[in-house]
């Protein structure tokens, strides 16, 4: 976006209470112009070839046509950032995560009760977005990335090594091109994805069906062991400690640090701190600097690190800030992640 240009935004809703409310909210944010309103997907693509907006907001459900199969026509022949609007409910969940495959930049959640006063909360959240959104790189369904395949490694025999990764926008997608590079005897892998409590279960079985690794969604003192991943839940922070000789899941409810609960730099200071040079880190697409502080805490323990770079981030806020901190050794294509990762782990082995 052009400094000082308002953002144009298309809000895509059934609620016609909701489509008040959040013209509403966001017309009072100076950067934001909400220049129309669609009650459903066939008035939208009309709205769209008329008014050319900057970003949609899409809800999840809709009549006529459902917002996975707008998204994807959307994606297929005129690709724009669009943010999901979704319910926190297991079907919610599911189809905000299918949508996010299909190339949606990013979601919000809608209240469930108190409908007004949730949106005034969740439309702050909602503007933080679409800004971001309106800055991504979005990638259409005909911009496939390559077909990951995985590294082959040698065997690792230790529960040392530890892998921790932290992502946001973006990251759902990211994430899971990076697991499917990693052969099922990698070492213990720990992610911090920003995600709602109701979200990161499917999004762990999600990972799993695409690994050839064991993605959980972590628990509290589970024993963390070579070939499996654990994945921070929603509302929870995710810790590494040390039981005895062994690495263990630790989850907390802490308050939220740099805006977060799951935090990247919760986790990451936590591998600093027990794992040291036995770890590396990455740092992927996502908005904010959750993470940098706790990237450079792991380089300073003498962790090997890296970030995504800009070019295939959907937003380089998160790895930009780690990397401009000084917290990152590389800079490196989302398609290389997975190999430098294993590499430096080959490396601490040897």
């Amino acid at each position: 976006m052009t400094p000082n240009k308002k953002i144009r935004v298309l809000v895509i809703d059934d609620s016609a209470l909701m489509r008040k409310l959040l013209v509403e909210f966001l017309s009072q944010d100076a950067q934001i112009d909400v220049i129309g309103t669609a009650p459903d997907p066939l008035v939208a693509r009309d709205k769209i070839k008329a008014l050319n907006p900057d970003v949609l907001t899409l809800d999840v459900e809709m009549p006529r046509m459902d917002g996975l199969t707008f998204l994807e026509n959307l994606m297929r022949l005129r690709p724009m950032p669009v943010v999901m609007v979704s319910s926190l409910t297991e079907r919610g969940a599911e189809v905000t995560l299918q949508a996010l495959e299909l190339g949606a930049v990013d979601f919000v959640t809608k209240p469930k009760i108190d409908l007004e006063a949730g949106v005034r909360q969740y439309a702050q959240d909602l503007i933080m977005k679409i800004k971001a959104a309106a800055n991504a790189r979005v990638r259409g369904l005909g911009m496939t990335r390559p077909t990951p395949q995985p590294r082959p490694s040698k065997l690792f025999r230790t529960t040392d090594r530890i892998i921790a990764i932290g992502a946001s926008t973006g990251g759902t997608e990211a994430i899971k091109d990076v697991l499917a590079m990693m052969p099922a005897n990698a070492p213990a892998i720990l992610i911090t994805q920003h995600i709602p409590a109701a979200f990161s279960a499917p999004f762990a079985a999600r990972m799993d069906r695409s690994s050839a690794m064991s993605v959980c969604e972590a628990r509290d003192g589970q024993l963390i062991i070579p070939g499996h991943v654990y994945i921070a839940p929603g509302d929870w922070h995710l810790s590494l400690a040390r039981d005895g000789a062994r690495y263990v899941c630790r989850l907390d409810q802490a308050p939220p640090e740099n805006r977060h609960r799951p935090s990247v730099d919760v986790l990451f200071k936590s591998v600093a701190r027990h794992a040291g040079a036995n770890a590396v880190a990455a740092v992927l697409t996502g908005m904010g600097d959750d993470g940098a502080r706790g990237l450079l805490a792991m380089r300073e323990a003498g962790a090997r690190t890296l970030v995504q770079d800009e070019a295939s981030s959907v937003v380089w806020g998160m790895p930009g800030a780690a990397f401009k901190l000084g917290g990152a050794e590389q800079i490196c294509d989302l398609q290389d992640i997975a190999g430098r990762l294993l590499a430096h782990c080959d490396a601490l082995a040897a």
